[in-house]
């Protein structure tokens, strides 16, 4: 009876909720705004704090080098590096992507005329007579051509959202550097400041799991960096050996798609196999996917389990399920999120029934 009771008046509180939910839009409006901000920070400062704590230890004759002064070198670093990047790579990665979003049309009328010949061949030998290729092939074009079209019909009426987007973009480049400073500088005063208002008797137990929690969180953001710069970098090198064109830019989107555990490296491909069968060569699609799997193996086997390891203890199903989940509630932000949230929860879990199982074998 008890518990009916509960689920009754928090099914109750939920139903009202519902019916004033015009009072939490300003909440969900300032949610909003600040939640790109504080994500990108919160990631970067994951990436630094490491590199500002082993600045501190650092003596100038017999004093310690201050926080402060190791954040404000961390930062002028940071700009360096993003200078550095801004001049030798941003225009080149700015002139591929000029050059094949105007070859787009192109491309895919070459592959479309690629797989026509493929499906022509399949369809005059024996065996396959039966399985109607032209109908199949009709529709991959026509499936072709109506992406193609609501791609470049998006770009071309979409010059208001672009300019609210980079409207949206200058706020958070200005945002971010403010919350991500304070972050370095004053982030390490946040676990005290917690420990002083924890009941004492529990006091233990929660900045265990609070540490569990930022450690797991660190090592996944930390990881999955080292992932995407090794799997972009090579991947691109791989494509300018075989000279395969825009070799950079599909390098950085292969790199930038392996965030998305499982299923990114297969997004990553996908445009890679299209400016390959552009070209007409099937040697081209096959060095494509040799290079891919190369750079795959190698990650999965070397380079994730030395950066990321074990920690999160997630198995691959659960994992493929979460993104499925994720992508259909929350579309790529949520594929991105989800594995390190679920890390998270599962942290706090499993701490809590650890908690509880001692409680109950000292009982």
């Amino acid at each position: 009876m008890f518990w009916s009771v509960e689920i009754l008046v928090v099914v109750a509180i939920i139903w009202g909720c519902t019916k004033i939910s015009f009072m939490f839009n300003p909440i969900a409006i300032f949610a909003s705004t600040v939640f790109i901000p504080i994500l990108l920070a919160g990631i970067l400062f994951y990436m630094l704090n490491p590199v500002v704590n082993l600045l501190t230890k650092v003596k100038i004759g017999k004093k310690n080098i201050s926080r402060t002064w190791g954040v404000a070198v961390v930062f002028l670093l940071l700009v360096a590096i993003i200078v550095l990047v801004a001049a030798v790579f941003i225009p080149k990665l700015t002139n591929q992507l000029v050059n094949l979003a105007n070859q787009l049309p192109s491309v895919i009328d070459d592959s479309r005329k690629l797989l026509d010949k493929i499906f022509k061949n399949a369809n005059s030998q024996e065996l396959l007579k039966k399985i109607d290729f032209s109908s199949i092939n009709d529709k991959i074009s026509k499936n072709i051509t109506s992406y193609a079209d609501g791609i470049i019909s998006g770009l071309t009426n979409g010059i208001g959202s672009v300019i609210s987007a980079a409207a949206n973009a200058v706020i958070v480049i200005i945002t971010v550097p403010v919350v991500l400073f304070y972050m370095l500088k004053d982030g390490h005063k946040l676990a005290p400041t917690i420990k002083r208002v924890l009941p004492e008797k529990h006091e233990a137990q929660i900045m265990d799991l609070l540490s569990e929690m930022s450690s797991t969180i660190s090592k996944y953001i930390s990881g999955q960096m080292i992932e995407c710069l090794f799997v972009g970098t090579f991947t691109a090198i791989g494509y300018w050996i075989i000279g395969l064109p825009y070799a950079l830019l599909l390098g950085v989107i292969a790199g930038i798609c392996n965030i998305i555990p499982y299923i990114g490296p297969y997004i990553g491909i996908a445009p890679a196999l299209a400016v390959s069968l552009s070209t007409g060569s099937w040697l081209n699609v096959i060095y494509n996917i040799v290079i891919v799997l190369v750079v795959q193996q190698v990650d999965g086997n070397l380079v994730y389990p030395n950066v990321i390891g074990k920690s999160l203890q997630i198995h691959p199903l659960t994992i493929i399920i979460i993104l499925l989940a994720a992508g259909n509630i929350a579309g790529l932000m949520g594929m991105i999120l989800a594995i390190p949230l679920y890390a998270i929860v599962k942290v706090v879990v499993v701490h809590l029934y650890n908690i509880f199982k001692l409680r109950d074998l000292q009982d």
